[in-house]
């Protein structure tokens, strides 16, 4: 189709062709290091829901529910519903969503490293007061100290990976964050099953560990260089051509930079970026900000992984099994994110987002039937079926592991221009962690009273979102993240409603 003389956010013309270098050891270890940053996360994810199960935990700041788990004849869908216990674990995503705000102008004026290492010390202060807590306010203030550093965390290391990485693997790379973040959940989970046979006071290591990865978050975020699409941003573009020539080990990165440098010269004449992304010509990536975060999380999977252990307790699990259940979990989706890690930059992103979602679906509906028909507000399930259901469950993490995982966070990540990148990327982390505090806060009382329907629930969803990935995500693989407005001018949508330049020089590609 035809184009214009200017992109109006980006670059003038496709130079993806002209891109030069090679995946070195630098790049890939600065890519290492920063994903750690997605272990925090995870490692909440992974130790709330084995904490809030712990009888320790239980008695000291919930007595109630404990008292409520112990009787004879409460109805299994019910047990855990308490909203302070809710509160203990979406709180912390609730603080996230605003830091998620707050670190947008931090990124873009100083820098990707920076906020990954605000966010890595609020984390550690987050942990230590949480281990040790006197009561519920100390216990709440370490939550949203916690959410301080996943706000920022979430917000920067996404970036910093799909700015670091080559085009043409960023898609891997990216991806980095969302296998740190599995293994974080694996290892929450593990140490939850040793922690569980330190009563009364385990669950005081459980949280106090999550310092641990915030640690080496902290000291990455200080050794690793910046971005040069940040450092050539901020105005130090011999710097940053250097630490280009460095990432691609080659002296010839001219296409790369200039594509940089274009990109930069418009970024710094937006004053402001979250004014600037309501735009017309912006909508599409704003489309995707807002609804790829809130599909991720409308897939269920944090319900799952949040409360694995009372989840699984609710369907007759025995403590220890239902602690070894969500481990379970942990390591397949830590496995399943090897696979997607393997393959998104060979198949596609859409790929593997309709291919999961159709998975997802299929176990949800199967889990539901199971449940409606074998098993009861009062009974529990016989072992045949406890062991199809926890089969199914982790077919579903699976599903979910190599695709709207990762390329939950993938996809908004590399679709923004350089000058709306940061506030993009905040609403995305921003709509995540709203999603996820209304998850979070709701799932205990959405179980009371959907019962086994709470999984069609989560079906219905999972259904819509993958008609939304055939209909409106163009595939983005292999496309260099400075290029990517080029993309939506090809789309069969999106073109008409992203503006049309008659002279830049566009090919007539139309993709879906």
């Amino acid at each position: 189709m035809a184009g214009g003389s200017l992109a109006p956010t980006g670059v003038s013309k496709e130079r993806a062709e002209h891109y030069q270098g090679r995946v070195t050891s630098y790049v890939i270890i600065s890519c290492i290091v920063a994903a750690i940053g997605g272990s925090i996360f995870g490692y909440d994810i992974g130790i709330s829901g084995g904490v809030t199960s712990m009888d320790g935990f239980l008695q000291k700041f919930f007595p109630t529910v404990l008292k409520n788990q112990k009787l004879a004849h409460e109805n299994n869908y019910c047990k855990y519903n308490n909203q302070g216990l809710a509160a203990f674990t979406s709180s912390l995503y609730l603080a996230g969503l605003v830091a998620s705000l707050v670190a947008s102008p931090v990124t873009r004026k100083y820098g990707r490293r920076i906020s990954i290492i605000c966010g890595g010390m609020s984390f550690i202060i987050g942990a230590t007061l949480n281990a040790s807590a006197a009561n519920l306010t100390m216990l709440l203030l370490g939550r949203i100290m916690l959410g301080v550093g996943i706000g920022f965390g979430n917000q920067a290391v996404p970036l910093y990976l799909s700015e670091m990485a080559p085009f043409r693997l960023r898609g891997g790379l990216n991806m980095l964050f969302q296998l740190a973040t599995t293994l974080g959940i694996f290892s929450a989970n593990m140490i939850n099953y040793g922690t569980s046979k330190l009563e009364p006071w385990g669950w005081r290591l459980s949280l106090g560990l999550a310092a641990a990865p915030a640690l080496v978050m902290t000291l990455g975020g200080i050794f690793v260089p910046e971005t040069p699409n940040s450092l050539i941003e901020r105005g130090s573009k011999e710097k940053g051509r250097k630490v280009l020539e460095k990432i691609r080990g080659t002296d010839n990165v001219h296409a790369e930079l200039q594509d940089i440098i274009d990109a930069s010269e418009l970024a710094n004449s937006i004053e402001h970026p979250f004014r600037n992304i309501l735009e017309k010509r912006n909508r599409p990536q704003l489309v995707m900000a807002i609804f790829m975060p809130t599909f991720q999380i409308l897939t269920g999977i944090n319900s799952i992984l949040f409360y694995a252990p009372v989840l699984f307790q609710s369907m007759g699990f025995g403590r220890n099994a239902s602690l070894y259940s969500s481990a379970l979990t942990g390591a397949v989706l830590a496995s399943s994110t090897v696979v997607s890690i393997l393959t998104v930059d060979r198949l596609g992103r859409r790929v593997l987002l309709i291919g999961g979602g159709i998975q997802m679906i299929v176990c949800q509906v199967t889990v539901a039937i199971i449940l409606g028909v074998k098993f009861s507000s009062e009974s529990e399930l016989s072992k045949s079926f406890s062991a199809i259901v926890v089969l199914v469950i982790c077919l579903f993490v699976a599903g979910f592991g190599w695709s709207w995982g990762p390329l939950g966070w993938t996809v908004p990540s590399e679709i923004f221009p350089l000058e709306t990148r940061s506030a993009g990327q905040s609403i995305t982390v921003a709509i995540n962690l709203f999603f996820t505090f209304v998850i979070g806060q709701s799932f205990l009382s959405l179980l009371c009273a959907f019962k086994f329907g709470i999984f069609l629930f989560f079906a219905g969803w999972i259904t819509v979102m993958t008609i939304f990935v055939y209909v409106f995500l163009p595939e983005t693989k292999g496309v260099p993240i400075e290029e990517m407005i080029f993309v939506w001018r090809k789309h069969w949508f999106w073109k008409k409603i992203v503006p049309n330049y008659p002279d830049a020089d566009e090919t007539t590609v139309t993709q879906k």
